[in-house]
């Protein structure tokens, strides 16, 4: 039973064993979650946003994405909890001092550290190269390593002075267990913002509606009989006042001739003393005589 040549095959050769599982590369997956946006898979580049879930990406593709939501990409799953840009946080990254670009090693003479994270955290100094855990704030935007938040317990951001909780606290790129934990807080979010904005327009509709039943309100009705005696009332007493005339203007013309007729002038009252009547142009004291007015024509007509 040997093939041509003499040769003899081996079991292995002529028996199909199961398949190996392939097994994926933990550095491989550590650099596609850590340098890599999670939408476009290209490199990450500033500026570096993230969303309720602790993903990475580059904020050129969200707005692509939101902008298009149309076309084809290749991780749309990744995106589809996020309707608008209020749903992503741009993130205060610390750069990393030893990290040299991607041109370190154009030669290939060099070691290449894979390991070599571009950002660090600003307390500790560890890189974010997916060995450790980091976390962001999302009031602020700026991010930490996990061992920094426990060792250095505050109410208020290391680098910005801003105050957060520790539901503000999100893990960026978590496990399984950690990204349902997000997503149930994400969920509990959004369904309080939705039941604010229906008790506040609940309210607007209230006061709209009470402002309209006010305006819609009857005005009291009026008897047109009753008006119009009262109107015929009114006039024949009109009547009755002008005299014989019978012409109610002319009474209304009589009032303010009275009243004039009736005014004094402040020099004339007694009961004033000379002192205040003395404040006043009509006083003898403002007058002036024959030889203190000037017989030519000046700007100031007090001139003498």
């Amino acid at each position: 039973m040997g093939c041509d040549g003499g040769t003899i095959p081996k079991r292995h050769e002529l028996v199909k064993g199961p398949k190996k599982v392939e097994k994926v590369d933990k550095n491989a997956e550590l650099a596609a979650k850590w340098k890599y946006c999670a939408l476009s898979q290209e490199r990450l580049k500033r500026p570096i946003v993230s969303c309720d879930l602790g993903r990475l990406y580059n904020k050129d593709a969200i707005i692509e994405y939101l902008l298009d939501k149309t076309a084809e990409r290749p991780n749309v799953e990744a995106v589809v909890h996020i309707r608008g840009t209020k749903d992503i946080k741009e993130l205060n990254l610390t750069d990393n001092p030893e990290w040299e670009g991607e041109r370190r090693n154009t030669k290939g003479d060099r070691y290449e550290d894979i390991h070599c994270g571009m950002f660090i955290c600003p307390v500790v100094g560890l890189e974010m190269n997916g060995k450790h855990r980091f976390c962001y704030l999302q009031t602020c935007g700026c991010v930490f390593s996990d061992r920094a938040m426990k060792e250095v317990k505050t109410e208020i951001c290391h680098k910005c002075g801003d105050p957060f909780k520790d539901e503000d606290v999100v893990v960026l790129n978590g496990t399984k267990e950690e990204v349902e934990k997000l997503k149930e807080r994400m969920e509990e979010r959004r369904s309080k913002a939705k039941t604010k904005k229906s008790k506040k327009s609940k309210a607007a509709e209230s006061v709209s509606t009470s402002s309209e039943s006010k305006g819609d309100t009857p005005s009291p009705p009026v008897d047109v009989a009753g008006g119009s005696s009262l109107q015929n009332g009114s006039e024949s007493s009109q009547s009755d006042v002008a005299g014989p005339s019978g012409s109610s203007s002319s009474s209304k013309s009589s009032k303010p001739s009275s009243a004039s007729s009736t005014k004094r002038s402040i020099q004339e009252m007694e009961e004033k003393s000379e002192a205040f009547k003395s404040l006043f142009t009509t006083h003898s004291s403002a007058k002036r005589t024959k030889d203190q007015t000037s017989n030519w024509v000046t700007h100031t007509p007090y001139h003498f």
